[in-house]
């Protein structure tokens, strides 16, 4: 009997409707200035595309982009840490997924100041965003993707 209803139990298996994967959240911190607001409406947009985001609001937001090997003059206004990686600015949620996958040796990207019309941010997108590769030993960031 028990063979039958092992059997059994294969052939409904079989013919069951498969349910598809549901991809785990991606887990991130966002460091934000407290009186930021863009960097809620950030928080958001990666919320709507799958991050489980935690936002820390600090008031070491320079020092913590410093630390993870963003320049000053490169950073964007929150840093985020994810999957070992730092994400400084308004970076688009695809180039974040690219990042994720492909897996570069750098420290992470970085999308400088406040671009109007990035995620997060009002206004109209006036031109491409150029999305920059850093490292931490201080080299000269280079080009990682346009948007």
């Amino acid at each position: 009997m028990k063979r039958r209803a092992f059997c059994l139990g294969l052939m409904f298996a079989a013919v069951a409707p498969s349910v598809p994967a549901v991809a785990a959240p991606i887990k991130a911190t966002l460091f934000k200035n407290p009186q930021c607001n863009c960097c809620e409406g950030y928080a958001a947009y990666l919320r709507k595309n799958g991050f489980e985001v935690e936002v820390k609001p600090t008031n070491d937001l320079a020092e913590i982009s410093r630390n993870a090997g963003v320049p000053e003059e490169y950073e964007g206004c929150h840093t985020m840490l994810v999957n070992d990686y730092v994400v400084d600015g308004h970076v688009p949620v695809n180039v974040i997924q690219k990042l994720l996958s492909e897996r570069p040796a750098i420290a992470g990207i970085t999308l400088p100041g406040m671009p109007q019309g990035s995620p997060g941010m009002t206004g109209t997108k006036s031109g491409p965003f150029i999305i920059y590769a850093v490292t931490k030993d201080g080299a000269a960031p280079t080009v990682y993707a346009t948007e």
